[in-house]
């Protein structure tokens, strides 16, 4: 270990030409890395609507369709703005009334429940069909020409049009994002700091272990758009104390070594393996993401373990390199450090230790109350602005056209017409179904199946199934459309045992159950992982429990506070921020605790060992907790994309509320604890016999 040290500082400048030559690869992969939009894309594959929409992009060379909703228009205008649409790329088809019937026909020739669906009024109703599924490149490509070559005269409703949005503003955000985090983090380093040249390091270091991970992402073939938003905010909040423990290491070494190439070897070893250590529970919480049913927690769980693990790295190779090669300009910039000192707060906090303790007993019911009773939203639509095209267009459907969403069932192409007319009676017959259409459900003895079109034929029937589209009154990710999804799964299923329903609220539906089940999953495999290492670290049987329930106790209070303010979460805040908040922050709770336990062996009682530990480690914990809310609030008060927004103002306010639990609440745990710890911890058994 102490080879490493001295290998870094004599090889400083070939490590900082390598590490600027290793940013031009990461960039280029960056570039090249697919961004997913999409979020129910990492819902299981084995479940049915998965397969069904395996179904619809194989064997109908679709998956996606919009419904596009025209309003003031005469009806050779509608048809003129149709063929418009038609000649977009990847658009397959674009399913109007006069798909069926020319428009010089009588009206009356036309099914009447069929041409309610396409007309209301001065509204028309147009189906857009492409030959790409719901979140391709092309598909989303598609949705902005017709916008252009309608100029505005549409509104594009349905999935693929979220998806579409979401991707514009997102990446419009993202920039903003870092720059936010980057600025903030500025001012609070600054303040903390004892250079006003060293944050500039620390955050130029970073940014190469930032390039560095989004870079590496190539090998994953594409990222969700909320591991791309969050990973360089959340990697520089949950890194930045590697790179101020290296700088007081080495502001610490200097002083015992006249050679600052020796300081820095030796604070280059000294970190490593202090902060190999932290890095492991932060890492822990990120891989606990991993073992969820639905892969965003994977997907974002592994580019941010990896971020650590490269952000480690490059606290120990290039900041050193950067801080020895501009060390006179640092020099030069040096003031003293504004932050007091914390040892008369310190003895004041131990000594009125039961304020702490009061503080637990008046918060905890609440605390678990409102956890466990926030509310949570499904429904992706509202994450995002509602001035945006695609909800505009889903507020026009459902004023004109009073639709909120729509299914589609496929059956077998060989059940006989009358048990298709009976099953598709009995669909229709279900709560808040608007209409049913497909073959089966508009030929008649008015309209004969050969009426229908080869082109609209193939569309809705691919000789192994048909097709039937489901115009639902009801809202997705609410609790008639789930119930609605499960009726009719229940009638197909009667007639037809391989029919499927599938579609965005079947999905949302799919949505719901599993992340339900993923939330306890990730919240054992995080808690279990960092239980066991702080057993490793503390070889103990009571501190590990001891220390969980503290951060456990803060994550309470975060995730409870929605309920008070009538803060409804999305969906993913509610899995995600508790295994990120435990392994992020525990390691306040591990710093002075094992200050506690070194004064303990020194000889102090236990009053004096928990007084001096949080003095020693206070001014630590209040720069670690600053930079980390530093680094995400601003993004969490800035973003307009809720799923990002709100999942940073959690992580910033827990990393805050961590910090004055770990300080007002530890001291008072250690000091109760203190017999149980010293008799259930390795190495300081020995203690108890002096009591």
């Amino acid at each position: 270990m102490k080879g490493f040290g001295k290998a870094v500082v004599r090889s400083r400048i070939v490590i900082l030409i390598l590490a600027v030559l290793l940013l031009i690869p990461s960039a280029i992969s960056f570039l090249h890395t697919r961004v997913n939009y999409d979020i129910l894309t990492y819902l299981p594959k084995d479940i049915e609507t998965m397969k069904g929409q395996k179904i619809l992009a194989e064997d109908f060379g679709t998956g996606a369709f919009s419904l596009v909703v025209v309003e003031g228009l005469s009806d050779k205008e509608v048809v003129a703005i149709k063929q418009k649409i038609e000649k977009v790329d990847h658009v397959k088809s674009v399913l109007w009334y006069d798909s069926l019937l020319d428009i010089t026909i009588p009206e009356k020739m036309l099914p009447e429940k069929i041409y309610k669906v396409f007309r209301n009024g001065d509204a028309t109703l147009m189906a857009v069909i492409y030959d790409t599924t719901m979140s391709e490149d092309e598909t989303l490509n598609a949705i902005v020409k017709i916008r252009e070559v309608t100029e505005k005269q549409v509104y594009i409703s349905g999935m693929s049009a979220l998806v579409e949005d979401t991707k514009e503003l997102s990446d419009k955000e993202i920039p903003v994002y870092v720059c936010i985090a980057v600025i903030l983090s500025i001012i609070v380093l600054s303040l903390t700091m004892d250079s006003f040249l060293i944050p500039l390091f620390f955050l130029l270091s970073i940014g190469f272990a930032i390039i560095y991970n989004l870079g590496s992402n190539f090998i994953q073939g594409e990222i969700s758009y909320v591991t791309q938003a969050l990973a360089a905010v959340l990697q520089l909040a949950v890194t930045m104390d590697y790179s101020i423990f290296l700088w007081h290491s080495y502001t610490a070494a200097k002083q015992n070594h006249s050679d600052r190439k020796e300081a820095m070897a030796e604070a280059i070893n000294e970190t490593l393996s202090s902060v190999v250590g932290s890095s492991v529970t932060t890492v822990a919480g990120f891989v606990a993401l991993m073992f969820m049913s639905f892969t965003l927690g994977r997907d974002l769980g592994f580019v941010m373990a990896k971020g650590v693990v490269i952000g480690v790295f490059v606290c120990v190779t290039v900041l050193p390199s950067l801080i020895l090669v501009f060390d006179k300009a640092i020099t030069k910039t040096s003031h003293r450090a504004l932050l007091p000192s914390f040892d008369k707060v310190g003895r004041w906090i131990v000594k009125h230790s039961w304020i702490g303790i009061v503080l637990f007993l008046a918060l905890i019911g609440p605390a678990i109350y409102g956890y466990k009773n926030t509310k949570v939203y499904y429904n992706l639509d509202i994450a995002l602005p509602q001035t945006m095209d695609c909800i505009v267009a889903n507020n026009k459907l459902l004023e004109k056209f009073d639709m909120n969403s729509t299914h589609m069932i496929l059956y077998d192409s060989n059940m006989k017409l009358q048990t298709a007319e009976k099953m598709i009676r009995d669909v229709e017959n279900v709560d808040g179904v608007k209409t049913v259409l497909g073959i089966d459900s508009i030929t008649g003895p008015m309209f004969p199946e050969t009426m229908i079109p080869d082109n609209i034929r193939s569309i809705l029937d691919n000789g192994e199934y048909k097709m039937l589209l489901i115009m639902s009154e009801y809202k997705i990710a609410t609790d008639e459309v789930n119930a609605q999804c499960d009726k009719i799964k229940e009638i197909v299923k009667s007639y037809d045992e391989k029919g499927m329903l599938i579609g965005e609220a079947p999905c949302t539906e799919d949505l719901i159950r599993i992340t339900d089940k993923d939330f306890t999953r990730v919240n054992t495999v995080s808690i279990g992982l960092v239980l066991l290492i702080i057993i490793f670290v503390f070889l103990s049987g009571s501190l590990p429990v001891l220390l969980v329930c503290v951060i456990e106790f803060a994550i309470f209070i975060n995730m409870g506070i929605p309920y008070y303010t009538d803060t409804v979460l999305p969906f993913i805040a509610s899995i995600v921020i508790g295994t990120i908040q435990l392994g992020s922050t525990v390691d306040y709770a591990i710093l002075m605790t094992n200050k506690y336990k070194g004064n303990r062996l020194q000889g102090m009682d236990r009053n004096e060992a928990v007084s001096v530990a949080l003095s020693q480690s206070m001014s630590s914990i209040i720069v670690s907790a600053m930079s980390f809310f530093a680094a995400t609030i601003g993004v969490g008060l800035y973003s307009k994309i809720d799923m990002i927004g709100a999942l940073c103002t959690l992580m910033g306010r827990g990393a805050l509320i961590s910090m004055f639990v770990v300080i007002l609440l530890l001291p008072a745990v250690l000091k109760l604890a203190d017999g149980l710890i010293i008799r259930t911890t390795g190495g300081m058994r020995h203690l108890a016999k002096k009591q």
